[in-house]
């Protein structure tokens, strides 16, 4: 078939197959992020069970020092906020006007108060104060304009992240400013991501997802062969993270 044919073919393609085809290629680039963010939800589910395991005293871990449980966090929230910066770039593209975008962020730092008013009645001397949805609000935030300019971003991005794991001040071990990053030691709370080196990561998640399309026949692939229940997993991975730690919890108060 000559180009020529091909282009009229295109041309002429009914409305309807030409609307299916996107459609499942649009399922296909988002079936994949879905199903790596489910992926990055087990992989939490599976942090904080064994959290809570050692918690109750069943297992015996020390999480603020073993190395394997420090890396293993920061893989998992690694890949939170590439996905983060991934998803910004694809949900602009999909609706360009900024109130979808302002009314996920407002839900998600709604739902990081919540968190915080949450921790603080169950440890209230190490309560939540800038954990992952609070970095995730703000970040998306500061990361949205930087969607039009990858380069700029995945140089902003590896910036703040090479600032983020070698500055390291006095000035922000204050409660009112760690939440930025850059502190001497690390403050006493039940989750913390900062906004230096996180920002970072969403940034660098931004300049990703900008050449990701390049590759749609391999997204798309991937997206059909990614698990149902590893999709809905992602694409409902905020509720599964409010209400999975008082599901576990309460189990381990009945069986231990």
């Amino acid at each position: 078939m000559t180009v020529a044919r091909r282009a009229r073919r295109r041309h002429h393609e009914p409305p309807a197959r030409a609307s299916a085809t996107a459609s499942a290629s649009a399922l296909g680039r988002f079936g994949i992020i879905d199903g790596l963010r489910g992926f990055a939800i087990c992989l939490m589910l599976f942090y904080h069970f064994a959290f809570d395991l050692a918690w109750f005293r069943v297992i015996r871990a020390d999480f603020n020092n073993d190395a394997f449980w420090l890396a293993f966090r920061t893989l998992v929230v690694t890949l939170f906020l590439v996905l983060v910066g991934v998803s910004l770039v694809f949900a602009k593209r999909a609706h360009p006007g900024i109130r979808p975008f302002w009314r996920r962020v407002a839900l998600i730092a709604g739902c990081a108060v919540l968190v915080s008013i949450a921790s603080y009645l169950t440890f209230p001397q190490t309560f939540i104060t800038f954990g992952i949805l609070h970095c995730i609000a703000l970040c998306s935030v500061l990361s949205r304009p930087l969607v039009a300019f990858p380069r700029l971003a995945l140089t902003a991005g590896i910036a703040v992240v090479a600032i983020g794991a070698s500055v390291h001040l006095p000035l922000f071990d204050t409660p009112w400013l760690n939440w930025i990053g850059m502190m001497t030691h690390k403050p006493p709370t039940e989750d913390y991501v900062p906004l230096f080196p996180w920002l970072g990561v969403v940034l660098i998640g931004v300049a990703l997802g900008s050449v990701l399309p390049r590759a749609r026949r391999t997204l798309d692939a991937a997206g059909r062969i990614t698990p149902t229940w590893l999709a809905w997993a992602g694409r409902h991975s905020l509720i599964i993270y409010l209400v999975h730690q008082p599901i576990l919890v309460g189990i381990l108060r009945v069986v231990t």
